[in-house]
C-alpha cells in the first residue's frame, strides 16, 4: 500500500478504517471458525445457502442428540456489528449460539446478512426478511426444504433474537410482518433483544455525560446510513415522526436486555417503556445486567453474568413449550 493509499480517510473505531484510495480495512469481526460438532455443548452446526439469488447464507444449529420425535422452537438470530462487521462464523458469535442452543434446547438459524458499505442499507434488512420467507417456505411443502428445519423445528414456535444491530433488525422485521402476507404464514412468538442498537440525535440519560461515546455512536450510524435524517432516521430512532407505532409489532412477547455500562442502555430502557405504553397487547420484559458493557456476553461468554443472560434468554425462548414432567 503506497503512502497516499495508507492515509486514513475515516477511522470508524473500533470497527474499520477507510483509506483515501477507497480501500476498506475491517479491524473487528473478521475472524471465522468452521461449523461442526462443538464438543463442549454437543451442538451441531452447518452453513447453508438460504437465498440462492443473492448468495445469502446462514449457519444453522441444533442439539446433536435432537430426535425427529420432538420438534424444538426455532430462533432466527441476527448478529451485531453496527451493520458493517462480523458474521455468524465470527468465533464469539459461534460460541454464543452454541451455548444458547444447548441451554434452551432449540434450533437456531444465524443469518449472514450482507454488510455496509459493500451492500448499503436497507440490504441487511432485506436479506433478513428473505431469511424469514425462506423459513416460511417450509410450511408450504416447498421441495427445497432444509432437513434440520423440516425434521427438528416447530414452525409454530418461531422467535427472533439478536444483539445490538441484530436487535434493530428484529424490531423492523416484526413491524413489517404486521400487515404482510408473510405475517399470515409465519407467526413470531417473541423477540429477544440483547443491548438493542437504537439511537437519536438528541442525547438522553447517561449520553449527556458521555460525549465521547455519544459522538462515536453518531459516527457509526452516519457512516452506515448517510441521509439528511442523520441519527433520527426511523431505521435507528423508533420514536421520531415517520416511525411505525410500536403497537404494531407482530409478536406476543419481547425481552429487552440492557447492560448498566452500555452507552445504548437508555435507548433500550426507553424502548421498553414506550412499548409498555403503546397499546401493544403482548408481554414485555426487561433485564439489566449490572456492571457490564455492550455485548459483554459475546466477548466473555464464560463469566457468571453471561451465563445468567443466556439462561434468562433461554427461559424466554421456552415459554411456548409444555412443561417437562
Amino acid at each position: 500500500m503506497g503512502s497516499n493509499a495508507s492515509e486514513v480517510a475515516l477511522d470508524l473505531f473500533p470497527y474499520l478504517k477507510v483509506y483515501k484510495d477507497g480501500t476498506l480495512e475491517r479491524i473487528a469481526g473478521v475472524e471465522v471458525v468452521s461449523p461442526g460438532l462443538d464438543p463442549e455443548t454437543d451442538v451441531l452446526s452447518k452453513d447453508i445457502v438460504i437465498v440462492p439469488e443473492t448468495g445469502v447464507s446462514a449457519r444453522i444449529y441444533r442439539p446433536n442428540l435432537a430426535t425427529t420425535h420432538e420438534k424444538l422452537p426455532l430462533v432466527v438470530y441476527f448478529h451485531g456489528g453496527a451493520f458493517c462487521v462480523a458474521s455468524p462464523a465470527f468465533p464469539n458469535y459461534h460460541t454464543s449460539l452454541n451455548k444458547l442452543v444447548a441451554e434452551a434446547n432449540i434450533v437456531a438459524l444465524s443469518v449472514d446478512y450482507r454488510l455496509v458499505p459493500e451492500f448499503p442499507l436497507p440490504t441487511a434488512y432485506e436479506d433478513s426478511w428473505a431469511a424469514l420467507e425462506w423459513i416460511a417456505s417450509h410450511k408450504e411443502g416447498d421441495s427445497c426444504q432444509e432437513a434440520w428445519i423440516k425434521d427438528h423445528a416447530d414452525l409454530d414456535q418461531v422467535f427472533l433474537a439478536g444483539d445490538s444491530a441484530g436487535s434493530n433488525i428484529a424490531h423492523h422485521l416484526a413491524l413489517r410482518l404486521k400487515d404482510s402476507d408473510l405475517g399470515q404464514k409465519l407467526k413470531i412468538l417473541g423477540i429477544g433483544m440483547i443491548h438493542p442498537y437504537f439511537w437519536g440525535t438528541n442525547p438522553i440519560g447517561s449520553e449527556f455525560a458521555d460525549q465521547f461515546r455519544k459522538e462515536l455512536v453518531d459516527k457509526w450510524w452516519l457512516y452506515v446510513c448517510p441521509s439528511d435524517k442523520g441519527c433520527d432516521d426511523p431505521l435507528i430512532n423508533p420514536f421520531v415522526d415517520g416511525s411505525s407505532d410500536l403497537s404494531g409489532l407482530a409478536c406476543d412477547g419481547i425481552l429487552v436486555i440492557v447492560a448498566e455500562k452500555d452507552i445504548l442502555k437508555d435507548r433500550g430502557r426507553l424502548y421498553y417503556d414506550k412499548l409498555v405504553k403503546s397499546g401493544w397487547t403482548g408481554k414485555a420484559e426487561i433485564m439489566e445486567t449490572e456492571g457490564e458493557d455492550h455485548v459483554f456476553h459475546i466477548f466473555n461468554p464464560d463469566c457468571a453474568k453471561a451465563k445468567s443472560l443466556i439462561k434468562r434468554l433461554a427461559s424466554f425462548l421456552n415459554q411456548g413449550k409444555a412443561p417437562v414432567e
